[in-house]
Formats: C-alpha cells, structure tokens, sequence
C-alpha cells in the first residue's frame, strides 16, 4: 500500500459515490491482483516515516488511512474477496468491508506490534466493534497468523473457499444482495456503522503510531527487516 494507491482508490469511491443513482451499481467487489490481496504498507513509505517528526507522521497517517477507508462512505454493500495474504493494512482493509470472503490457503494477520508499531488503518476500533475484545485481543495483542479456514471458524469472514473460487463466491453473494431493495440496503449501511467513532480512533492511531516511529524500536525494525532477521526490541 502507498499512498498513490490510497489516492487513486480514493479517486474511484469518490467516482462511484457521484454516479447517478440510476447508474449506480447495486454492488462493489474489492479484490487483489493474482494471487495476493494486500501485504500492507511498503516498506519505502514505513521507512520514511523514521526519519520525519511526530507531528508529521501523525497528520501523514491520519491522512493515509482515511484515503483507504473511504470506502466505508459508500452507500452500496461491498464484499471483499481476499483472494490471497492479507497482512497488516491489508487485513484490515477487509473489515472495512460488509462481507468478507477468504481464501483457505491465504494468511491473515495484524503483523502491526511484530514491527514495533500501534495497530492502524482503523483496525483498533473496528476489530473489537465487530468481534469484542476477546478476539481483537488475540488478534492484535498477539498478531496471530490465520489460514482462511481459521478465519472463517472465529467468525471473521462470511465463507473461507479455495483460493481459485472467492472471485465466484463474492460474486454469488453480489448476485443475491443485488435482488434486495437498494434503499433499504443504503439506509442500512448508514444505521450499521458509527463514522464518528472511527474517525476519533483513526486520529488516536494516528498519534500512537506517530510516536511509535520516533522510537528507537521501530528504527530496529527497519534495520532487521533490511538485514533479514528478526527485531530485538528493548522499549526505547
């Protein structure tokens, strides 16, 4: 993920939330190109972040995750169909979403803490509205790597299916939603989720991310995963 990246998906929700309603599909599916749907933040961008200010690397992923998260603006249902790893930013892309589909050899994870930073992209708070604090605690906390399968036992998707087949789930589940009543779906969407409440979380990842990358435990990731292996952390 990199911020051209967040502009341009940015760029087609804001396109698709312009289109008039009579062209306006009942449906949207975000997947990944071949066989994987998002690793999660370049390295580059995370790279930079160690050597900016606080202040700068908050308003910077304040901004960044909301490009990406605009998605949540959308008054159609979206499925996401992670046909591939998911890891970090990535994962919690799919939450942003109303239906998830996982694929049974893909791994999932929120690998935010094994870097050394606080959890982002909105992941803090939509884990635990979604599942509770028990499992956003497992999966946070102790930044577990799940299969589809694992996923879908937890409750975390709505089906997990070999890989080669989430595009045909997703797409079977678009089918079904586009046979409901459109303005009863928006006004669902609108009732289901609390746009205040994610924003305020976004700006508190934002500021304990920010504080996370002037550390010298993030600087320490960055020098283990250039010379491949794993970080010593010392909480400084």
């Amino acid at each position: 993920m990199t911020r051209e990246m967040g502009l341009e998906f940015k760029k087609i929700i804001e396109g698709l939330l312009e289109t008039p309603e009579q062209n306006k599909p009942r449906v949207v599916i975000l997947t990944g190109k071949n066989d994987i749907f998002s690793a999660g933040g370049n390295f580059e961008l995370l790279k930079s972040f160690s050597t900016k200010d606080y202040e700068t690397n908050k308003k910077t992923m304040f901004e960044f995750y909301n490009l990406f998260l605009s998605v949540r603006r959308l008054d159609i249902p979206v499925i996401c169909a992670a046909n591939g790893h998911a890891i970090g930013a990535g994962f919690s892309l799919t939450f942003a979403c109303d239906i998830r589909i996982f694929a049974n050899e893909a791994k999932y994870q929120f690998n935010f803490v094994k870097l050394g930073i606080h959890p982002g992209m909105g992941s803090s708070y939509i884990v635990k509205e979604l599942f509770g604090t028990h499992i956003a605690n497992r999966l946070l906390f102790l930044a577990e790597t799940l299969n589809g399968e694992e996923a879908f036992r937890l409750g975390l998707c709505n089906d997990s299916v070999p890989q080669k087949e989430v595009l045909g789930r997703a797409t079977e589940i678009a089918i079904a939603l586009s046979e409901s009543a459109p303005l009863a779906l928006s006004e669902l969407k609108k009732n289901t989720y609390d746009k205040e409440k994610l924003e305020a979380a976004l700006r508190k990842e934002a500021e304990s991310q920010a504080r996370n990358f002037i550390s010298s435990d993030f600087k320490e990731t960055i020098k283990a995963i250039e010379q491949k292996r794993k970080p010593i952390f010392k909480g400084l």
